[in-house]
């Protein structure tokens, strides 16, 4: 129980860098709760000699007693509106700060992190965990402190009035200390999972909103609120148990000062009928015992809310902790001239996840893209397209070789130089809840209106100006407001927009009709004049724009020519571009 308590102060303790500027006016509230409790525990002492001397028949102490208490009332309430003063705001600058630091560390974290932590255990841990940090911070840590302090000062006097009737006291509470520290070791567990099922319960509650067209679709909602339901219903059985055990500390805080007061009063009445003890110090000593009722009935309270903070609290350190391997050069390289030669030096790839001798997706991927020439990568689905086009600008990372622009590997670039270098258009294309414009031109905040207005033309987005605010229309979260086509068209015209010197296309067309489709690739065939393009091509339509074709089959590049060179010496490739034309067909004809 030790180590569990050593470990809770260790855990907590790491919120200190981050509450750092908080801590004088969080102290100054400890200071002000402890102050409150003296002045409760000073009214006692003027009831000894109150009592006293309306035993022995002086009235004549009565008022000035009185006034006094009054003033040590009056002084307690002070100091308990002082500490609420003093600790309400702090609490929310630590928490502000944290919850920047946390999604500045999700923005950094690879993609390789985002692929394995579902988003709801996220979105739990930047929300609920910092908010029951704060409030920890703000009231579970102040009370708790100086309730502790309390109690010992308490006991202090209790000892001063008679030795024995506060050891009596004091052995009688001893099973409380017991009962805690053997609550943590219970508590801690349990919270533990209720903080990661309320993860996964968010996670639920996103997938079934984001994908509410698909459950309506497929007419799954029942199916989707039975899942949801048997979620919930598991985290409401472990509510149940912190209930539970929350529920059996009250009865040990409450039963056993109880049963100490009782055991003190009798012990307290026999010494004052044997005369060695006078009834205002008894009266006194009672006075001083209720005084202490409430910081010893809040511990269980206050000791669960701990445990719950350190929880919150790990949890929000398993994201800050996590390592990210994709990070800036210590000395980093700068391409001053900038011309675009792109070039893959035998690449290979495995998936941090895959852990099989054998599991590499690409195995040596030699290819060189000259500076303004544009090149098709075409290839089976699940061979590794679009993985080869992630790595250009250190989505993740490579396993072996290098990836090389004008001669400087990509990994001695900083990141961010490297991705105004690069620009991608991904087929499943995701918008922001902004305007727009803003989503136009989120690569490049400072381009110009003519900057803006060529990149909608190339993209064919003219249907923006059409919204109802035009380009200043807020388009929703993920742009869902908007079709498929609509959406990938503002994608396309957001990697334009930013001027790359190298442009990555992953089947940007995809949801464009064939007509829609020909116009864009009309007006990319005047853009890529000068830029050095990469373009994932699912369509023959979409290899007819590029200068030559690169064809990915198990993990390696082997063949790469023109369209024409490649029908005729590559029986795979045919296989291939049949497929895609067949695919392409069948498309036209649903359309």
């Amino acid at each position: 129980m030790q180590n569990s308590e050593t470990g809770t102060v260790r855990v907590l303790w790491r919120l200190v860098p981050y509450a750092k500027k908080a801590l004088p006016r969080i102290f100054l509230g400890v200071f002000a709760a402890i102050a409150a409790h003296l002045f409760a525990l000073a009214i006692p002492q003027l009831l000894q000699g109150l009592v006293n001397s309306l035993v022995e028949g002086g009235l004549e102490a009565l008022l000035p007693a009185v006034g006094f208490i009054l003033l040590l009332g009056l002084l307690e309430a002070f100091f308990v509106l002082l500490r609420r003063w003093l600790v309400l705001t702090p609490g929310t600058h630590v928490e502000a700060s944290m919850r920047n630091a946390l999604y500045e560390k999700l923005q950094d974290l690879p993609v390789a992190f985002h692929d394995r932590w579902p988003s709801g255990q996220l979105l739990s841990r930047a929300v609920s965990d910092l908010s029951l940090i704060r409030r920890w911070l703000s009231f579970g840590f102040v009370l708790f402190t100086a309730n502790l302090i309390t109690i010992i000062v308490g006991l202090v006097i209790l000892f001063t009035f008679n030795f024995w009737l506060g050891l009596i006291f004091f052995v009688a509470t001893i099973p409380i200390w017991v009962a805690g520290f053997l609550f943590e070791g219970k508590y801690n567990v349990v919270a533990r999972l209720s903080q990661d099922q309320s993860g996964d319960l968010a996670t639920r509650v996103e997938e079934a909103v984001h994908g509410v067209r698909v459950l309506k679709s497929f007419g799954r909602g029942a199916f989707a609120a039975s899942q949801f339901s048997s979620q919930a219903t598991e985290l409401r059985s472990t509510e149940m148990k912190k209930a539970k055990a929350v529920a059996n500390i009250w009865l040990y805080l409450i039963m056993i000062p109880e049963l100490a007061i009782g055991l003190s009063m009798l012990a307290g009445i026999w010494l004052v009928a044997e005369g060695e003890m006078s009834v205002g110090t008894l009266v006194a000593f009672f006075a001083t015992a209720m005084v202490l009722r409430w910081p010893t009935e809040s511990l269980g309270f206050l000791l669960s809310f701990t445990l719950e903070a350190r929880t919150a609290t790990e949890r929000f350190f398993e994201v800050i902790d996590s390592e990210n391997k994709i990070v800036d050069p210590v000395a980093p390289q700068v391409v001053s001239e900038p011309k675009g030669l792109l070039e893959f030096n035998n690449v290979r790839f495995q998936f941090p996840d895959v852990q099989s001798a054998d599991g590499e997706l690409l195995r040596g991927v030699n290819l060189r893209v000259e500076p303004g020439q544009s090149v098709a990568l075409i290839g089976l689905t699940g061979c590794g397209k679009t993985t080869l086009t992630a790595l250009s600008t250190r989505l993740y990372d490579v396993t072996g070789g290098s990836i090389t622009i004008d001669g400087v590997d990509t990994r001695d670039l900083r990141r961010e130089e490297l991705r105004t270098l690069i620009a991608m258009a991904f087929e499943d294309a995701t918008l922001f809840s902004s305007s727009v414009r803003e989503n136009i031109l989120l690569g490049n905040p400072t381009a110009t209106e003519e900057d803006l207005k060529q990149a909608i033309e190339i993209a064919q987005a003219q249907f923006a100006y059409d919204l109802p605010n035009g380009l200043d229309t807020t388009i929703g979260e993920e742009g869902l407001s908007l079709s498929g086509g609509q959406r990938q068209r503002i994608a396309l015209a957001r990697a334009v927009a930013a001027k790359p010197k190298i442009l990555v296309l992953d089947d940007p067309l995809s949801a464009l009709d064939v007509d829609t489709e020909a116009m864009v690739e009309d007006a990319l065939r005047h853009v890529l004049k000068d830029t050095t393009a990469l373009i994932v091509a699912h369509r023959p339509s979409t290899v007819m724009l590029a200068d030559k074709v690169a064809l990915l089959q198990d993990g390696t590049i082997t063949a790469f020519g023109t369209h024409q060179e490649l029908l005729k010496s590559s029986e795979h490739y045919r296989y291939v571009i049949t497929s895609l034309d067949i695919e392409q067909k069948e498309r036209e004809v649903n359309l």
